[in-house]
């Protein structure tokens, strides 16, 4: 077994003790750190996004993954910048104001990550402005909304309305997601795209970075 292949099935089965072994192990083996990265790393979370969408696993072994995932990226992170190795993208991920639901939104920033993508992550009760402020300062090329309150989804609109004032609509993609959320509300309020799940949410993401 390659040790890219033994990378990705250590990502798969969560093992974080193992990963950190076998990426400087990789390293040494004169593997360039971007392969390591998307080869094996990347390539386990992208199995795990699957099986999880799927229903074949379930959240603890997502975040388990996700946790030897973080291991790896941790030991790449100086390597890849000194090889200039940039994310694919950017995005800004939140839940709305006046919602404090984060499981769902953790799993999606979870699954945006093992895409390779940079993830900021404000938190729960974001208000509309700071999506908008964030999405400016930082160069993001999505916002990622959430709410698992049919009270709070409206707030979704304000995102992009602020988008649409504020002259960044064209430059960003809107995406949301959530309990109440549907494919119907998603036309409404003039989002890019609704995604049931966190697994469709990171390809779509990736998709539109394409």
């Amino acid at each position: 077994m390659s040790t890219l292949t033994d990378i990705s099935a250590k990502v798969q089965a969560g093992k974080a003790k193992d990963i950190k072994v076998l990426v400087p192990q990789a390293l040494d083996e004169g593997i360039p750190a971007k392969d390591i990265l998307e080869q094996g790393l990347l390539d386990g979370m992208n199995v795990i996004g699957v099986k999880f969408k799927n229903n074949e696993i379930f959240v603890p072994e997502v975040l388990v993954a996700a946790r030897a995932l973080k291991a790896g990226t941790e030991i790449l992170k100086p390597y890849l910048a000194a090889a200039n190795v940039e994310s694919v993208g950017k995005v800004v991920l939140g839940t709305v104001e006046g919602d404090q639901h984060d499981i769902g939104k953790n799993l999606v920033k979870m699954m945006l990550e093992g895409k390779g993508l940079e993830v900021i992550d404000l938190g729960v009760d974001v208000p509309a402005q700071a999506f908008i402020d964030t999405a400016k300062n930082e160069n993001c090329d999505i916002i990622c909304c959430s709410a698992l309150l049919t009270t709070t989804m409206n707030r979704m609109k304000d995102v992009v309305d602020l988008a649409c004032e504020q002259g960044i609509r064209d430059k960003v993609k809107i995406m949301i997601g959530g309990a109440p959320i549907t494919e119907e509300f998603c036309r409404q309020v003039g989002a890019d795209a609704y995604t049931p799940d966190a697994a469709t949410c990171a390809e779509v993401a990736r998709s539109f970075l394409k």
